[in-house]
């Protein structure tokens, strides 16, 4: 599997690591998002790059095994609605895209047996920018 270095602020790491906690073991991908946070390079909000995939990011990426493009906002499963336009952190595709810069690539693993190109195109919205 490609996984590059990621980068983690230390409030993200403390709500998923607290919400992999609540959700324990049932939840498929729960081992591999366990895994992310053991490996990541944690850091304070003001150290985090501008072009780093956060908590409540919005994202453009390219699904590299089938050409497409795709923008959504990473979030927490109580912030799931309606809208199309976001992807939880529990999902495989946030689970991959949490800590990625733009112009990494990651090969994620997904139920089955697949696996899963992803690469960061673009950080459009990144919330710990909007407070420096």
């Amino acid at each position: 599997m490609n996984h590059p270095p990621i980068t983690v602020t230390e409030t993200d790491y403390e709500r998923i690591d607290a919400l992999l906690d609540q959700a324990g073991d049932s939840v498929p991908g729960i081992r591999e998002l366990r895994a992310e946070l053991g490996r990541a390079h944690v850091v304070t909000s003001d150290q985090i790059s501008d072009d780093v995939v956060t908590m409540n990011s919005t994202i453009a990426f390219e699904n590299v095994n089938s050409g497409k493009h795709f923008e959504l906002a990473l979030v927490y499963p109580k912030d799931m609605d309606a809208n199309p336009g976001k992807v939880s952190i529990l999902a495989p595709v946030g689970s991959a895209l949490l800590g990625l810069a733009v112009d990494q690539t990651i090969q994620w693993p997904m139920p089955g047996g697949n696996t899963l190109g992803l690469r960061v195109l673009e950080v459009r919205d990144q919330p710990e920018a909007r407070y420096r």
